[in-house]
């Protein structure tokens, strides 16, 4: 029996099964479930028990602690979510499959349903589910959602808080964190108003895995879209449900800062460095999900807020460094901003103008202040862990180890950010993670991913006493 449907019942029996099933903290179909576990299983033996005995029931069966809904978006990448289905049980998730309307166009519920070990869910008005507000509890009994394929539309609806559908009504229910897995044509994926979508539920607090860079369904067609492979989802949502159980950085107090500065030339012009901000605004999200107390300082970037991160947001060098001392005390600092070296030292109150002839004006630049080093060596108020990164285009462990030394920190993170990598700016990073034990490379991931990493690695370290 693939699954259980409880149907064709008195209005008084639907009551009594939902005040039992809450007293009993399971939903109307496990109370169901215990009960004809309890009725199979009662011998004759069990029949000249005594009536206090037969009025308890057994205890139910312990039932996994993790549980996974996922949702399969209406995309040709929805045949894979077939594997992913495989590679959830076989880390031992309870699942739970939605398809949309669209994606049985792509894969079966029957086939879907083989896979998971029960019926999957379609239809938001299901007469034999909908009784007890089926969608509710779908909604309520799972620790993660995950959204693959999700498509261009299913972004749009999230982000727009529609719920014209089971898909988008349970996900619109849930409390549990939602991971997205997006597949769609690069065209699509560059939109404006993609990118717009992804960014207002990156900031209501979803997690995002790929999408991944590659050929597309369509001939001739390649470029950031293709859906993470099952392997990559499955490893972010055993990542994520570690978070959930585990705020291991609750009481510390995390500093990080974010994007790059902008040193005026003049009112229009100014020196910067190609930083994104991705790199740093993931950290400081991870470090909140894991429980801290975090403040971001943030250059100028073009990206949300993290949730349940205090932000400061500032311009130049300078301003960095009054908004980092202004933060202190902490128990962490991550230093993740590329912050301009130089600044002008005779930055134009107006606009420069060409001089005639086309001879260039002449800047006088000044260095600016060194803000891990100063945090670094400081001897009052020294975060118990400091931590810089080095942004090379060559010899890249040789200057990651040269530069802490010189700056007094505790841990470098190094990566390569020649043009080719496509780090500055990207969505993906490799590092290595240089300390005075050594070098540890880490592989190619998403920058969310090297966020999570990096934060585990920092409440290891913390867990050890000073």
């Amino acid at each position: 029996m693939a699954s259980l449907t409880v149907r064709r019942l008195d209005e008084g029996l639907k009551k009594a099964l939902r005040l039992r099933a809450a007293r009993s903290g399971r939903s109307v179909e496990d109370e169901v479930r215990t009960i004809l576990r309890s009725a199979v299983a009662e011998s004759p033996r069990d029949a000249r028990t005594s009536a206090r005995e037969q009025r308890t029931p057994p205890s139910p069966p312990p039932t996994p602690s993790r549980r996974v809904l996922l949702v399969i978006g209406g995309g040709i990448a929805a045949y894979k979510s077939l594997d992913l289905i495989r590679r959830l049980k076989e880390r031992g998730l309870a699942l739970r499959c939605i398809l949309t309307r669209a994606a049985t166009h792509f894969v079966t519920p029957l086939a879907a349903g083989a896979l998971v070990g029960e019926r999957v869910f379609t239809d938001l008005f299901d007469p034999a589910h909908e009784f007890d507000v089926g969608h509710i509890r779908l909604a309520r009994e799972t620790d993660l959602a995950v959204v693959a394929p999700a498509t261009a539309d299913l972004l749009a609806k999230l982000a727009g808080g529609h719920a014209d559908d089971l898909a988008t009504a349970v996900l619109l229910a849930t409390e549990a964190k939602i991971l997205l897995a997006p597949a769609m044509n690069p065209r699509m994926w560059a939109h404006r108003a993609t990118q717009r979508n992804l960014a207002r539920l990156l900031a209501d607090g979803a997690a995002l895995v790929g999408p991944n860079e590659g050929e597309m369904a369509e001939a001739g067609e390649r470029g950031p879209g293709r859906m993470a492979e099952p392997v990559e989802i499955a490893d972010a949502v055993m990542r994520l449900l570690a978070e959930r159980v585990a705020p291991v950085l609750a009481n510390t107090r995390v500093l990080v800062t974010s994007g790059p500065t902008h040193e005026p030339i003049d009112p229009v012009r100014y020196i910067a460095n190609r930083s994104s901000g991705k790199q740093g605004h993931a950290i400081a999200h991870a470090a909140a999900r894991a429980g801290a107390d975090v403040i971001l300082v943030s250059g100028p970037v073009n990206l949300p807020d993290p949730p349940g991160v205090t932000t400061v947001h500032v311009e130049t060098a300078r301003d960095m460094l009054r908004a980092v001392e202004r933060a202190l005390p902490v128990d962490v600092a991550i230093f993740a901003a590329a912050v301009a070296d130089w600044r002008v030292d005779n930055a134009g109150r107006q606009k420069m103008k060409k001089i005639p002839g086309g001879e260039a004006p002449t800047l006088a630049l000044k260095e600016n202040p060194d803000i891990l080093a100063s945090v670094a060596r400081r001897t009052a108020q020294r975060p118990r862990l400091v931590i810089g990164f080095a942004a090379e285009t060559e010899n890249i462990t040789a200057n990651a180890r040269a530069k802490l030394a010189r700056k007094g920190c505790d841990w470098i993170v190094a990566n390569d950010v020649s043009p080719h990598t496509g780090v500055m700016g990207g969505d993906r990073n490799r590092v290595s993670l240089v300390t005075a034990d050594g070098v540890e490379a880490w592989p190619l991931q998403s920058k969310e991913e090297v966020a999570a990493k990096l934060i585990a690695r920092i409440a290891d370290t913390l867990a050890v006493p000073a």
